[in-house]
């Protein structure tokens, strides 16, 4: 069946089905469903159904990445020809031109649908302080729809389009798509364009992506990313290319006891098994501290980045206080009276929590969670709105004041009929990293796809990796993966390519430097130790930022690997070894640190 992005290319490029046929079953779809809470508005069904027909008689039409595929946009996004109202009525203009994301997506061959339903003004999780209605859960009527980008999860759920925008700020790309188990992806911040997107906390807001499949997300997110002069948010991150699982994939989950269900057990058991898949997969699974990131959490609406909700609507809530949602009104009126002082308390106590986080995530690959704490009904959530739509966002509400980009994957349905899911969260600039940790794990849950009952294709062969200017190096320290420098290398988005060993050529010494790093000096060939390095990819840029960051005795040289290979990596200058201790014998950094750390 054509229900993802992948199947209806496919059939438009081979004509088995055409775009605005496409278009038209979106439309046909939307009725049938009959959930008026789902659209604010629509397009005028001939109109969208001839720019698809305008699409098939362009010559490169065959090449467009989104080809005929119908998307619907959150109403917090700018879309020409469409009102824009971010769910309330009053503030509700006319845009003079597209988003930059609406742009790149119909320079792609995407056609635009309608824009969708939200928490007004993009404030909340739960997805039922809009006036134009709650959309029913497709998954499980009685649950919330999740918010704020409620009406887009539920259009991917209910396949009446098979992808959708939404923005999120502290969860709402994450928390629907548990709960309508589809993929969120939240990209990393400035990697699409905020331009023509109504803020909500500008410095921390992002438009994400809702789809069927993983990889029809990161289709989305390759069409939508790049820099954009309009946005001054906006950053240059290239997606790089997805890669199978790491060989040695390192996964970090919280301590034993520090983990927030609310009491929720069949939540609880349900993200041990997801565990228990990724150690299947191969995983290796290492504890943190999560406290620094709970109290992140906590800063987001205890801290002056309410003050930012509050410049967004402070002129409606001067003129017309009574046409917000009175619990979006409680929220965001206190902004008004945060002070500078308390401001710059809370950014120099996040700068701090951003340093205790960076050292945090130098000790694996990447975080996976629950994506929520437990699931509540929308009975429930309209009898408690505000305790409740907080407890939705614990394991959210600190990525973007972290700035990490996250993936959202459906991992399972509870006994009760609930779907459960899990995020996977690393350092900006890691998304195709998620991408690809996450398009494996979902395939191999084999759940159906949304609420439609149609289950995943096979998991498509990634495609060969496009030609790039990468140059590998070799680390033999504390740059390798879990140490203490490791950051300095994902900072710049390098990829680890290996584990390797270096010919019996050298001699390893613990420098006299903080932090602790060894130095490795070549010998005559055969009289030394082989020592235990990882490979790592660096883009030429990048890799010329690292070396010039190189301190002295230490500097780059070529390294002699047992297989015969040379490659670029650390060396160190005789002259600096003098009392250095030889711990050759321990065969690398990582088991002297051992040794060390257990004296």
């Amino acid at each position: 069946m054509t229900e993802t992005v992948a199947a209806i290319i496919a059939a438009h490029r081979t004509g088995n089905l055409t775009p605005a046929q496409t278009v038209a079953r979106s439309f046909v779809r939307i009725r049938a469903h009959d959930d008026p809470a789902i659209f604010i508005s629509l397009r005028d069904e001939k109109e969208a159904i001839a720019e698809a027909e305008r699409l098939m008689a362009r010559r490169d039409a065959a090449e467009l990445p989104l080809y005929g595929v119908p998307v619907a946009v959150k109403d917090n996004i700018d879309v020409l020809g469409l009102p824009t109202t971010a769910a309330c009525p009053a503030f509700s203009y006319s845009p003079t031109r597209d988003a930059t994301a609406v742009t790149r997506l119909r320079a792609a061959g995407a056609v635009i649908i309608g824009k969708t339903n939200l928490d007004q003004f993009a404030t909340g999780l739960v997805g039922v302080r809009s006036p134009y209605g709650i959309p029913k859960n497709p998954v499980r009527g009685d649950l919330l729809p999740g918010g704020s980008s409620s009406g887009s999860a539920v259009a991917v759920a209910a396949g009446l389009v098979p992808l959708a925008l939404g923005t999120d700020t502290a969860g709402s790309g994450r928390v629907p798509a548990l709960l309508n188990n589809v993929i969120g992806l939240k990209p990393s911040l400035g990697m699409i364009s905020t331009a023509g997107v109504i803020p909500a906390c500008r410095t921390l807001d992002c438009v994400s992506i809702f789809s069927l499949t993983v990889d029809d997300a990161v289709t989305a997110l390759a069409v939508m990313a790049g820099p954009d002069p309009a946005d001054p948010f906006s950053r240059d991150r290239p997606l790089g290319d997805i890669t199978p699982i790491p060989a040695n994939l390192r996964l970090g989950v919280p301590r034993e006891g520090q983990l927030i269900f609310f009491g929720d057990k069949a939540q609880e058991t349900a993200y041990r098994q997801a565990l228990r898949r990724f150690t299947a997969l191969g995983a290796g699974i290492v504890e943190f501290d999560m406290e620094p990131f709970y109290e992140t959490a906590r800063l987001l609406y205890e801290g002056p980045w309410v003050a930012e909700r509050y410049v967004a609507i402070r002129n409606l809530l001067a003129s017309s206080p009574d046409a917000i949602h009175p619990v979006t009104r409680d929220i965001v009126a206190p902004g008004a009276r945060l002070t500078a002082a308390e401001t710059f308390s809370a950014l120099y106590r996040l700068q701090g929590l951003r340093k205790i986080a960076e050292r945090i995530l130098t000790d694996f690959d990447a975080m996976v969670l629950p994506t929520m704490p437990t699931v509540y009904s929308t009975a429930q959530a309209l009898a408690d709105p505000v305790l409740l739509n907080s407890r939705l966002g614990t394991y959210t509400n600190f990525v973007n004041l972290l700035d990490l980009c996250a993936l959202a994957v459906p991992a399972s349905f509870r006994a009760d009929g609930a779907p459960f899911g899990i995020t996977l969260l690393a350092p900006a600039g890691h998304d195709a990293l998620l991408a690809g940790i996450g398009r494996v794990f979902h395939a191999d849950t084999l759940l159906p796809l949304g609420a439609r009952g149609v289950m995943q294709p096979p998991l498509a062969p990634l495609p060969a990796p496009a030609a790039h200017d990468d140059i590998e190096i070799s680390v033999a320290g504390a740059h390798m993966s879990g140490m203490a420098l490791n950051g300095e290398l994902r900072a710049l988005s390098a990829r680890l390519v290996e584990t390797a060993v270096t010919a019996p050529d050298y001699r390893l010494y613990a420098l006299d430097t903080v932090p602790p790093r060894p130095g490795m000096l070549r010998v005559e060939a055969g009289a030394g130790a082989a020592v235990e390095l990882e490979i790592w990819s660096l883009s030429a840029a990048g890799f010329g930022k690292f070396v010039a960051a190189v301190p002295p005795p230490l500097s780059i040289g070529t390294v002699r690997l047992a297989d015969g290979r040379n490659v670029k990596g650390f060396l160190v200058e005789s002259a600096a070894l003098d009392g250095a201790r030889d711990i050759s014998a321990f065969g690398g950094w990582r088991a002297y640190m051992a040794e060390a750390a257990a004296v």
